[in-house]
């Protein structure tokens, strides 16, 4: 199944703004716009927080302090409102994002502040690996929940390498980690007991990840129920 085409800010302006007046249905909308319900109410939840400019795509790197990211998450677990009401008070931009972090507090994961500290991490130098340092590398990324800025400081890699290993992993799994360049060990290298515990440790890692998403998702449902 294909990737949604993104909603141009326009259109969800539009969409809202047919809502507010009375034009048509929370769930009508929804279908005409191509989203779900739960995203049409993200962006009713934006707009009454921050107004128009709560619509509009905000970059990948937007900061967010440690402070504000616990006390949202903390707001959430006392019970003080949905996800999608601590997303409004707390000008947070999508229910994921705000699950993302309540996932890592979940996990007894430091929740970092966005930028400052981080663009020292981000600077960090790439470095030469081999085969099974980046396997090593990436199966620890993925049972950390693609903590990024844990892995970099962990074995002094680059930002922009880990990013690249993980989404090559993802794409072509073990084989997407082999460097073409030089004569680096490749999997035709490998010993059939080499591969197998290469396969393996990248499994348990997305076992571990999908695992604590798993608990997390249950908590967070088992709240929404009570509110119910």
């Amino acid at each position: 199944m294909g990737r949604k085409a993104m909603i141009s800010y326009e259109k969800k302006l539009e969409a809202v703004e047919k809502y507010k007046q009375g034009e048509e249905s929370q769930g009508s909308l929804a279908r005409e716009y191509g989203v779900e319900r739960t995203s049409f109410q993200q962006w009713l939840a934006n707009y009454e927080a921050m107004g128009p400019s709560g619509l509009a795509t905000r970059p990948t790197n937007s900061r967010y302090s440690a402070e504000l990211k616990t006390a949202a998450v903390e707001a959430y677990l006392r019970g003080e409102g949905s996800l999608v009401d601590i997303c409004k008070g707390y000008n947070i931009p999508s229910k994921t994002q705000l699950l993302n972090w309540i996932t890592r507090y979940n996990g007894h994961k430091e929740l970092r502040s966005t930028g400052g500290r981080g663009r020292k991490i981000y600077m960090t130098k790439g470095r030469l690996t081999t085969l099974d340092e980046r396997i090593e590398i990436v199966s620890y990324c993925i049972a950390k929940g693609k903590d990024y800025a844990a892995a970099i400081e962990k074995y002094g890699v680059s930002y922009q390498q880990i990013y690249s290993w993980v989404g090559k992993y993802e794409k072509k799994g073990v084989d997407g980690l082999i460097d073409k360049r030089g004569k680096r060990k490749s999997l035709d290298e490998m010993t059939e007991v080499e591969r197998l515990r290469a396969e393996i440790k990248m499994l348990k890692a997305e076992n571990e990840q999908k695992e604590m998403e798993i608990a997390v998702l249950k908590k967070v449902q088992e709240i929404e129920r009570r509110r119910c």
